[in-house]
C-alpha cells in the first residue's frame, strides 16, 4: 500500500507549514483556521468532513500525482463536489473580481493608462465570462448528473466522458494576460500595484491549473469507475 505524505495523524498546522498551497484546499473543504493542534482527523471530524476524502485530495495535489491511487469506495463523491463548487465560488465571487479591481488601479496609475486600461479590462472581462461559462456548466450539468448517478438514476444521454471530451483548461488565457503585462506594458518606474496584479495572476494561474488537475485526474476517473460498475456509461 502506498505511503502518503499526509495521514490522519498529521497536525493541520504541520500540513500547511509543509505545503502552504494546500491552504486553499483546506478552506474549500469548509475547514476554517483556528484549529489549534488538531490532527487532520480531529479537524475533519469537528467540521463533519470525510477524512479519507480530504486526505485523498490534499495528497493528490501535494504529491503531484496524475492519477488517483484510492478506490471510489473510500471517497465521498459528494464531498469532492462540494470542494469543487467552493473552488468555483472562490474564483468567480472573490479572486477574479479582486484581480480585476487591482488591474484597474494598476493601469490607472500610469500616464498612458487609458488605452491600456481599455484593452486589458476588455481582455480580462472576456476571460472572466469564459471561466464563468465553464464553471456554470459544471455546476448546472456535470455535478447534478453525478448526484443523480450516486442516487441510482441513470442518464442514457450523458456520461462523464462527454464532460471530459469538452473540458478545457481555464488558466491558459490568464497566462496570456500575465505575459502581456510582463513583456509589453510600458510602465514608468516601479509600479508596485502592477507587481501585485502579476503576483495575483501567477498564483491564480497555478490555482486554476491544480483545480483542473483535480477535475481531470481525480474526479473524472472516480466517476468513470462508478459508471462502469453501474453500467451507466455511454
Amino acid at each position: 500500500m502506498q505511503q502518503h505524505k499526509f495521514t490522519a495523524r498529521t497536525r493541520m498546522s504541520e500540513l500547511i507549514n509543509e505545503d502552504a498551497s494546500l491552504l486553499s484546499s483546506i478552506s474549500r473543504f469548509g475547514i476554517s483556521l483556528g484549529f489549534g493542534d488538531k490532527t487532520v482527523k480531529e479537524a475533519c471530524e469537528a467540521n463533519a468532513i470525510d477524512c479519507n476524502t480530504f486526505l485523498a485530495v490534499v495528497n493528490f495535489l501535494s504529491e503531484g500525482n496524475v492519477e488517483i491511487t484510492e478506490t471510489y469506495n473510500n471517497i465521498s463523491i459528494k464531498s469532492v463536489i462540494n470542494y469543487l463548487k467552493n473552488a468555483h465560488s472562490y474564483f468567480l465571487d472573490y479572486k477574479l473580481p479582486s484581480i480585476r479591481a487591482k488591474l484597474i488601479d494598476a493601469v490607472d496609475s500610469s500616464d498612458q493608462s487609458i488605452p491600456y486600461r481599455v484593452v486589458f479590462i476588455k481582455f480580462f472581462d472576456e476571460y472572466f465570462d469564459e471561466v464563468r461559462k465553464h464553471m456554470d456548466y459544471e455546476d448546472k450539468t456535470v455535478f447534478p448528473y453525478v448526484i443523480q448517478l450516486l442516487d441510482g438514476e441513470k442518464n442514457a444521454k450523458y456520461s462523464i466522458a462527454v464532460f471530459e471530451e469538452h473540458h478545457t483548461d481555464v488558466d491558459s488565457k490568464l497566462a496570456e494576460l500575465k505575459n502581456i503585462l510582463i513583456k509589453y506594458y510600458p510602465a514608468k518606474g516601479t509600479n508596485y500595484m502592477l507587481n501585485d496584479v502579476l503576483f495575483d495572476l501567477l498564483w491564480c494561474e497555478k490555482d486554476l491549473a491544480t483545480h483542473n488537475q483535480v477535475e481531470d485526474y481525480f474526479f473524472v476517473p472516480v466517476i468513470e469507475a462508478i459508471e462502469q460498475k453501474t453500467g451507466a456509461n455511454l
